[in-house]
């Protein structure tokens, strides 16, 4: 087993984001390692209180032991953060004063080479599951799903321009043997690009994100989730959500604006029979991106967008 390690992403630019107060309810939709619930609990000394959720239940033991010297102070969840009204509804929460959404993998399962997450990892069994009890795996989206499928998660999930062509040879391979592991699929993807196209980044990089999407439904119910959550914070309240490529950063920043909007009428109408009503104050026009500094010490940052807004 890989040891337990986490970096979390812009640390400081998510906890100055949730402006933290002692007293405080907070959720952490994405537990991981525990890095960013730690500094929520220390910046809500000494009553705050903080919910946390996490698919994988390592990481809720792992980061259990993190957090002991906070004991009493959070509650921990295995579920799924899309399930927030049903969690809410359950632990009779009425309103959080900060919400945190890091929708990155988290550095233990990307270096956890049995999860088959990377690419790199070329006689592992193709798994990319952050939940272990999920019935549906890398592999047999690899071998079972039809052509036209394949084509259409590489293209909208992975925007990869050569999807047809590796979704072609996945298809042509599986007939003479089960592609099984790692190095089987990425020699297809390699085989399938133009060597003059692999020069930005690994040419599986694209396939593998898009595969890794479908497996653990990453894009499903996230923006109706990102309304509920904005909705059930107090007054002054933060949401603060950290995106990790363009498919995700879209959908928080089309929920963000929905939740801005005031009044949709027709500009011609005397008065408002819409009902609609700005609900947030978005404070980042432009999302947050990681320092220089943090790009060099983490390459996973690179990719990072912050966006934050506050309840009015």
């Amino acid at each position: 087993m890989t040891e337990f390690k986490h970096v979390p992403v812009m640390l400081s630019e998510c906890i100055e984001g949730l402006n933290l107060k002692d007293g405080g309810i907070y959720f952490d939709g994405t537990l991981g390692g525990g890095g960013h619930s730690y500094e929520i609990l220390k910046g809500s000394s000494p009553t705050g209180h903080l919910f946390a959720t996490d698919l994988d239940t390592y990481a809720i033991n792992r980061a259990s032991e993190k957090l002991s010297e906070f004991n009493g102070r959070f509650t921990l969840i295995n579920d799924n953060f899309k399930n927030f009204d049903q969690i809410k509804k359950e632990y009779n929460v009425q309103a959080f004063d900060g919400i945190l959404l890091d929708l990155g993998v988290s550095s233990f399962q990307l270096d956890d080479r049995e999860r088959g997450f990377s690419y790199l990892a070329k006689d592992v069994r193709l798994d990319m599951r952050m939940d272990r009890d999920n019935p549906l795996d890398a592999e047999r989206v690899v071998n079972e799903y039809d052509e036209r499928d394949l084509k259409r998660i590489l293209s909208e999930y992975g925007e990869e321009r050569f999807s047809g062509n590796i979704a072609k040879n996945i298809v042509a391979e599986r007939k003479k043997n089960r592609i099984t592991t790692v190095g089987q699929l990425t020699e297809i993807i390699v085989n399938s690009i133009p060597k003059k196209f692999q020069q930005d980044g690994h040419p599986a990089k694209r396939t593998f994100q898009a595969i890794r999407i479908e497996v653990n439904g990453e894009l499903d119910g996230l923006y109706e989730t990102v309304l509920s959550m904005a909705r059930s914070l107090n007054k002054g309240g933060r949401i603060v959500i950290l995106t990790f490529h363009s498919l995700e950063d879209r959908i928080v920043k089309r929920a963000f604006k929905e939740l801005e909007c005031d009044c949709i009428c027709d500009k011609s109408l005397p008065v408002c029979v819409c009902g609609k009503r700005k609900e947030i104050e978005i404070l980042t026009r432009h999302p947050i991106v990681a320092t220089e500094k943090e790009t060099a010490e983490n390459s996973r940052s690179k990719c990072a967008k912050l966006r934050i807004a506050e309840k009015i």
